[in-house]
């Protein structure tokens, strides 16, 4: 059994078995706060970072990575896993009892002990990899990032709801097109637009729950953006239009309703809070998004789908090379997820995003080298057996566990599959430079998982051949960049010596 695993007591189910599995390396249930999760992570924040058992965790039998930050433990699980392993992890957490703790810091004493291994063993890359991530947090807790984090995180509990509308948009689009079933055709569009239409609302909500404030009068400030009758107000001597400013007209108009409440609630008397508080925190930013916010965030959005288009239509062959490169350090320091609003806006401005296949090209060199790293590894077991375990994510675009687990702490992998990624993006961006556009209708996945929310602007069957092709690009390209220069001769000779 590995170390840490429990049985899942009363309940045998599979969500159940792996929170159970997950409380005691976390310093048990006294130990957390709070957990939530995304599309491929449990965000897990504890009290005491001293009781979780990193190590443990990553033993564990279906954790694919470990990702630390300043605020949290990120427990990469996998789509759709961590959604049921949350809650289970939650009840578990609230029903037993604080005295196990102390059981707790027993467990990370002893699970402390014989860290040891050749320097091309998989115990010694994940202790470097353990390293390099401490060494990260501590580089990269600055306002600014953690900022960032805190946006991207508004976003992220949307995830779910963006892929399952941007499948059935696909599908609806895909039925159209084939002229098969035309009455169904209809309700699909509906089902699938009825969350976009209404975005804003849970983008008001869920930032007004990150910063503090009361979530459902950010929503309620937030849906003047979607409210029909808006085309009704003079601003200006302009008329405004349903959804101007999309998701950033939205997250202004919460920001600002959080900012009114909490001075409401330090200066208004507590006699009248319940009536006044509420009043001006839906009133002022109210008058403030319609009078001037809708109408900046609406140029910015467009601005923003404008400049995406243009960059990629005159300069697409390096943008995309750029942007294929960087990637992964942004996934290495989990600052990807900043990127969500810009891709919300980018879907919510042309119906789909040009960047995520570009930027997906990263996962595809981060494959390639691990392969190459594989085969160059001919007698390291250990080391083939956690790249032969992670390689199956890493396909789906889920890339935490090759890069703590390998690329990263042998160094070289690591930019040689940013060189892959780049290839890959590269040829994605140059076929959009000749006119062949490739977008995903919604954000998430990536890798093989973004072929069916893939759409373009001459048909699905064009845009998966253009995805298709990067992806090959980037697994050839990593793989033989890895091959022949990601490993040093001194550790080639180590590997030999085995």
């Amino acid at each position: 059994m590995k170390q840490g695993l429990m049985p899942a007591e009363a309940d045998d189910s599979k969500p159940h078995a792996t929170a159970a599995a997950l409380l005691p390396p976390l310093g048990g249930p006294a130990n957390v706060v709070s957990v939530v999760a995304c599309m491929t992570r449990l965000r897990v924040a504890v009290r005491d970072r001293a009781l979780v058992r990193a190590e443990a965790l990553r033993a564990l039998p279906g954790v694919l990575g470990l990702v630390e930050d300043a605020e949290s433990y990120q427990i990469v699980l996998g789509p759709g896993t961590a959604a049921r392993v949350a809650p289970a992890l939650e009840r578990l957490a609230a029903a037993k009892q604080a005295g196990q703790a102390g059981q707790a810091g027993q467990d990370r004493q002893s699970g402390q002990a014989g860290q040891v291994g050749q320097e091309l063993t998989a115990e010694a890359l994940a202790a470097r990899g353990a390293a390099l991530r401490a060494g990260q947090e501590a580089r990269n807790a600055t306002p600014g990032k953690l900022l960032l984090r805190r946006v991207a995180q508004i976003f992220v509990p949307l995830i779910p709801a963006l892929i399952g509308c941007g499948i059935i948009a696909g599908l609806g689009g895909l039925l159209a097109n084939l002229r098969w079933l035309p009455e169904l055709v209809p309700a699909l569009t509906a089902v699938a637009s009825g969350f976009m239409s209404l975005i804003a609302v849970f983008v008001g909500y869920h930032t007004a729950k990150e910063f503090g404030g009361t979530p459902i009068l950010g929503g309620a400030v937030a849906a003047v953006v979607v409210y029909p009758g808006v085309a009704h107000v003079d601003a200006f001597g302009q008329k405004l239009s349903p959804g101007q400013g999309g998701v950033l007209g939205a997250l202004g108009a919460a920001l600002l309703a959080v900012l009114v409440e909490k001075t409401c609630r330090r200066l208004v008397p507590e006699a009248i809070d319940v009536l006044v508080t509420p009043f001006l925190t839906v009133l002022l930013p109210g008058l403030v998004t319609l009078y001037g916010l809708m109408w900046v965030a609406g140029e910015v959005s467009s601005a923003m789908g404008g400049f995406a288009d243009w960059l990629l239509a005159h300069g697409g062959a390096a943008a995309g090379f750029v942007l294929g490169a960087l990637f992964l350090p942004l996934v290495m320091l989990g600052l990807h997820q900043a990127l969500i609003p810009i891709h919300t806006t980018l879907i919510g401005e042309q119906g789909y995003t040009v960047l995520l296949p570009i930027l997906a090209m990263a996962g595809a060199g981060q494959v390639g080298a691990a392969l190459a790293v594989y085969v160059r590894l001919a007698h390291r077991t250990s080391v083939r057996k956690t790249i032969r375990s992670a390689l199956p994510a890493g396909v789906l675009g889920i890339g935490e566990p090759l890069i703590y687990g390998v690329s990263l702490p042998l160094g070289r992998p690591f930019v040689t599959a940013c060189v892959g990624g780049a290839f890959g993006g590269g040829l994605v961006g140059l076929l959009h430079q000749l006119g062949r556009v490739c977008g995903a209708t919604a954000i998430g996945p990536s890798g093989w998982a973004l072929f069916p929310l893939l759409k373009g602007n001459h048909g699905l069957g064009e845009a998966v051949l253009v995805y298709a092709a990067g992806l090959l690009t980037g697994y050839v390209v990593g793989f033989v960049a890895t091959y022949f220069f990601g490993l040093s001769k001194e550790q080639l000779a180590e590997a030999d010596r085995a």
